[in-house]
């Protein structure tokens, strides 16, 4: 029940933000090539001296970047966002650890048929740069492109500008890819669960097929001079098996400038996906970091 409330209120809530944008202005792009990205650096650190309420001296940081690029000629639109971060924590005594770790490119095309309306296609790929340590046991349990998520589908795009849009995609096919060595059913220390799988996929595979129907959401707006907030919103449902266990990515990115290259930024991402964890997925980043734009 908490899954599916959750589903219908991000639904609503992506839907409702957009067309409460439609006495705002269309903001139509000029043809040609538009780019736009940014690079951020967050840091955090704490340090304690003779402190009697006790403390651990820690340090992190954060490396992120946020990459657009697309393209309109006549009809056509080309829509590209490509979205990387890494980071690292070490508190005193213990051994780095890693904090963040995401790598996606998103890329929609579209022919317009009718004012804000498109037929699309997409591609969509996931994956991660470095190795995940169990806390608890510190055996790897995934690395570079094990997970891997590639989903590519046909549907309709809604686009009022770059910043407001929707991709419906009932036609969808999804891959999972995986390395061998997590799935070898003879292998002790394989990461497969309870029931013979690893990330979906089954015991002795090295990938996974779906099919089904997905929702590709994206809305950013400012809500004040220098706070600008950006909404991704991806849904999933397998028409193959258990549609009714629809997978959710949802992203918030908050940046409050400071000046040109000082701002607090906020990273907030949800996740549920039951081939990876039957719950949710919880990562929230916040500190003051140096910006690039681009």
């Amino acid at each position: 029940m908490t899954k599916k409330l959750l589903f219908f209120m991000m639904l609503f809530v992506s839907f409702a933000l957009s067309y409460a944008q439609d006495d705002a202005p269309d903001d139509a792009p000029k043809e040609g090539w538009t780019k736009t990205g940014k690079t951020s650096i967050l840091f955090n650190q704490s340090s304690f001296s003779n402190w009697t309420a006790g403390g651990d001296n820690s340090l992190s940081g954060t490396f992120g970047l946020n990459y657009d690029f697309n393209y309109v000629k006549g009809k056509w639109s080309w829509d590209n966002k490509l979205i990387a971060s890494y980071g690292i924590s070490k508190n005193s005594g213990e051994d780095y650890k890693k904090t963040d770790d995401r790598l996606e490119f998103n890329s929609t095309v579209g022919s317009k048929f009718k004012e804000h309306w498109y037929y699309s296609g997409f591609v969509n790929f996931k994956t991660q740069f470095d190795s995940g340590i169990d806390d608890d046991t510190d055996k790897q349990i995934s690395h570079f492109f094990s997970p891997a998520y590639l989903q590519f589908g046909l549907g309709l795009l809604w686009k009022k500008n770059d910043n407001l849009k929707v991709n419906f995609a009932p036609a969808t096919g999804k891959m999972i890819f995986v390395h061998s060595e997590f799935t070898d059913p003879l292998d002790p220390d394989n990461n497969l669960d309870s029931e013979g799988k690893y990330f979906g996929v089954d015991a002795g595979d090295s990938s996974r097929f779906e099919f089904g129907f997905a929702i590709n959401s994206y809305f950013k707006f400012e809500v004040m001079e220098n706070v600008s907030v950006e909404n991704i919103l991806n849904l999933y449902s397998n028409y193959l098996e258990d549609p009714q266990n629809v997978d959710i990515d949802y992203t918030l990115n908050v940046v409050m400038s400071i000046n040109k290259w000082l701002s607090a930024n906020l990273a907030f991402q949800a996740i549920y996906d039951d081939n990876a964890f039957r719950g949710f997925q919880i990562r929230e980043v916040f500190g003051v970091g140096l910006n690039y734009g681009f």
